[in-house]
């Protein structure tokens, strides 16, 4: 039985930045409650009414993997420990975006599964890809051109698709009997103990426990073998998944994990509602902090137009009389405005110059690359805001 604990308002697209602010475009911008909800039986974070798939996935995604160099480098570290570990004949990825993991397998040797017809046209070239949202029906159709595949991957993907059942329905499947599925995902325990309630926005349909998938991948013939923390997107887990008839057996760290989310109460809804109060706080903390510094004439601007922002502004409502502009190295989201509170962002060497006296930190999960990257900020006296784990000044 679902019940709902965390209540974040009215949301927009988190990836839909706007072109213009001009009357016509902003009576056209999609806006939905952001709900979320706990699963007693099974013990699964989700977003209570999940966005329609096609007016998230569209051919102006701005997402691109690659163009983070932290990412660029965990994706050819994962690749090359999978493939010595399994040593895959096939491989596929679920949600490849611009190919940054599949590049570093052989061409011949891949498959890739991409919804967004502007990423998919980017690997199309390189290796078989397919422009469709992953199902049953896409199965069937990669199985009857392709041989079973004994890799499969996916990177922040599954928990974007609300039928969840027929989605691990559809990997068993095209798996092959020894195969793996490999999935990454933002983790909730990881969620719960810094507060990031940001992780919530509409394309994280849900968030994971090693709990939840364990549950769900046993009702479809499946089973979760293996899991491992990863630093990724502010601490993630990576799931192992294997047919049930497979002799792989459940690992040491698995059992470990299970066994701290249940001491962390990630099966009580108690848990969850203590939470959501945590979150209410954070909120007002921050928006009492920016309150402070434009009485004193500060300037503020806000680092990274990331789609976990989206979710901080619109639920703390705030805009432009906080925040003077964004600055962003995604060079198409400079130019437009943030989703909901329309935010104009700029380039970062037009935006972030001696005249900033504070920068918030969007894009929190790379602190460490960001503060090593701009130490002469940091020099001059300029300070970073971030809310995680609780509202601060660095």
């Amino acid at each position: 039985m679902k019940k709902n604990f965390l209540n974040l308002g009215k949301q927009p697209i988190a990836n839909s930045f706007l072109s213009s602010i001009s009357r016509s475009t902003l009576k056209k911008e999609y806006f939905y409650k952001l709900i979320i909800s706990f699963d007693t039986k099974n013990f699964l974070v989700s977003v209570r009414d999940p966005v329609n798939p096609k007016i998230q996935y569209t051919d102006q995604y701005a997402h691109r993997a690659s163009e983070s160099q932290t990412m660029r480098e965990a994706f050819k570290k994962i690749a090359k420990k999978l493939q010595k570990r399994f040593k895959p004949k096939k491989v596929m990825e679920i949600g490849s975006n611009d190919g940054v993991f599949l590049k570093n397998f052989p061409q011949k040797k891949v498959v890739a599964v991409e919804p967004c017809k502007n990423l998919a046209n980017l690997t199309k070239t390189k290796f078989k890809t397919y422009p469709f949202f992953w199902n049953k029906k896409l199965s069937k159709k990669i199985l009857n051109e392709n041989s079973k595949i004994d890799l499969i991957f996916s990177s922040n993907t599954i928990s974007h698709i609300p039928n969840l059942k027929e989605t691990f329905q559809a990997v068993h499947n095209i798996l092959s009997d020894k195969g793996v599925l490999v999935i990454e995902d933002p983790s909730l325990s990881s969620i719960i103990k810094v507060n990031s309630y940001d992780q919530f926005y509409d394309e994280h349909v849900y968030v994971f426990s090693a709990l939840s998938i364990k549950n769900i991948v046993e009702e479809c013939n499946l089973k979760l073998f293996d899991v491992e923390k990863i630093s990724n997107h502010g601490g993630s887990l990576r799931y192992y998944v294997c047919k049930q008839k497979n002799n792989y057996k459940p690992s040491s760290r698995l059992k470990k994990i299970l066994k701290d989310e249940i001491k962390l109460g990630l099966n009580n809804l108690k848990t969850f509602k203590k939470f959501a109060n945590r979150v209410y706080k954070s909120k007002k903390k921050l928006v009492a902090l920016l309150k402070k510094l434009k009485k004193k004439k500060k300037k503020i601007i806000s680092y990274g137009a990331t789609y976990k922002s989206t979710t901080v502004f619109n639920y703390c409502k705030i805009g432009t009389e906080y925040f003077n502009y964004i600055t962003d190295t995604t060079k198409n989201k400079q130019g437009k405005f943030t989703p909901g509170m329309h935010i104009p962002i700029l380039p970062p060497e037009k935006g972030f110059n001696e005249s900033v006296d504070y920068a918030y930190l969007g894009a929190w999960n790379f602190k460490k690359e960001i503060l090593k990257k701009e130490k002469k900020f940091i020099k001059r006296g300029g300070k970073f805001i971030t809310h995680v784990p609780d509202v601060r000044i660095i």
